[in-house]
């Protein structure tokens, strides 16, 4: 695992990719930390941090398009199956070498609320725990991307999803305020989401029985639920897209929040979706 994390880490810095990533990261932290905290003179450093959450958008699918779609196009990937280690080891050597390029740019980070003490009361305690909150999110972000990559062969349609994920966890808080509350409408959401589900079930382990098992148990569900007890759907879209908010725990630390269980919450769907990656790789290896 060693050797692979040392590669795709030495990757990230023979060619631009790593450089561009870290350039933007610094750039868009100091010019919001210069609006916020020098033009309009918040002390809070969290302010700069939680502003710079579009860089995500931007950037974290052109950092995980090509780690492991590039090497699907190019039948690289035969060299993962027939490698002297796991599957395993492989896939969290290449996810450890691209938290490892953002770690380097938040460890820089971590100096910024140090230099702006020296201008104001800042405190620490907030901007640091904001910094981490950060970072996890970012670790999950990349995990998505890295799941998105394992999928396809094609770097382009591996970033264009990826942003389309992130755009949507981006703009769940504003949608979750226009969706309707009757559990009409909740059931045909939920039946979509479920249907989504099991897209990802059969690219995941290419079986229409298993996809279409769970597209059936889910829906079945659903439907039951309808008619038996209908008004425990009512107010459940808010509840299951809030769930999935990102963002959401994240904008709480800015306002001195501190929430143990979001840091819990990032590190188990960032467990999640390398799992998820794990197994794709498994599946095409006994292909």
């Amino acid at each position: 695992m060693l050797a692979i994390y040392k590669k795709e880490l030495r990757g990230y810095f023979t060619s631009f990719l790593g450089y561009l990533f870290l350039s933007f990261l610094l750039i868009f932290v100091g010019i919001y930390q210069y609006v916020y905290n020098f033009r309009m003179e918040y002390a809070n450093f969290a302010y700069a941090v939680s502003g710079i959450s579009t860089f995500f958008l931007l950037l974290v699918p052109m950092l995980t398009m090509r780690v492991l779609a590039e090497e699907k196009r190019q039948k690289t990937d035969q060299l993962i199956f027939t490698a002297p280690v796991s599957v395993t080891r492989v896939i969290l050597g290449k996810y450890l070498a691209l938290i490892s390029v953002f770690a380097v740019g938040m460890l820089i980070v971590c100096v910024y609320p140090l230099v702006l003490r020296n201008y104001g009361d800042t405190n620490l305690s907030i901007a640091y725990s904001t910094i981490l909150a950060f970072f996890l999110l970012g670790c999950t972000y990349m995990a998505i991307g890295m799941f998105i990559s394992s999928i396809t062969e094609s770097q382009v349609f591996a970033a264009v999803m990826t942003f389309v994920v992130i755009l949507f966890t981006w703009l769940i808080d504003l949608v979750i305020e226009m969706l309707p509350t009757d559990h009409l409408t909740a059931y045909f959401v939920l039946l979509g989401c479920a249907a989504v589900i099991a897209v990802v079930l059969y690219l995941l382990m290419k079986s229409v029985l298993v996809s279409g098992l769970a597209l059936l148990l889910g829906g079945g569900a659903l439907t039951a639920l309808l008619f038996a007890e209908p008004e425990l759907l009512d107010g459940s879209l808010e509840r299951v897209f809030g769930w999935i908010s990102l963002l959401a725990r994240f904008e709480n630390f800015k306002y001195g929040i501190f929430e143990g269980s979001a840091y819990f919450y990032y590190l188990t769907l960032t467990f999640l979706f390398v799992f998820l990656t794990i197994q794709a790789i498994k599946k095409r290896r006994w292909e």
